[in-house]
């Protein structure tokens, strides 16, 4: 599973340190920003389960920097064909 987070982080070495305490407390997650985005993302990714999101936040929170989840832009699956189906029976 992964996790995609907003943060506040711009500096390449705050990055590092934070990643650094993301894989010393989760052995089982990778994670790596992208600080050229407008939203300086924070990408998780969990080997064996989901993510552990809450406590991913804590440790940025704890450094005093921000971090919250992105919502998943995509429908749930399923959602999508309703769309389309209520689209074409709309127009009959």
């Amino acid at each position: 599973m992964v996790e995609v987070f907003k943060t506040n982080i711009n500096d390449e070495g705050v990055a590092n340190s934070l990643l650094d305490k993301i894989h010393n407390t989760f052995n089982d997650h990778r994670a790596n920003f992208d600080l050229q985005d407008c939203d300086k993302i924070l990408r998780v990714r969990c080997l064996v389960g989901p993510v552990q999101s809450y406590y991913i936040m804590s440790i940025v929170r704890d450094e005093g920097w921000y971090a919250e989840i992105l919502p998943d832009d995509e429908p749930p699956p399923g959602r999508a064909l309703s769309v389309l189906t209520d689209l074409v029976t709309d127009e009959v």
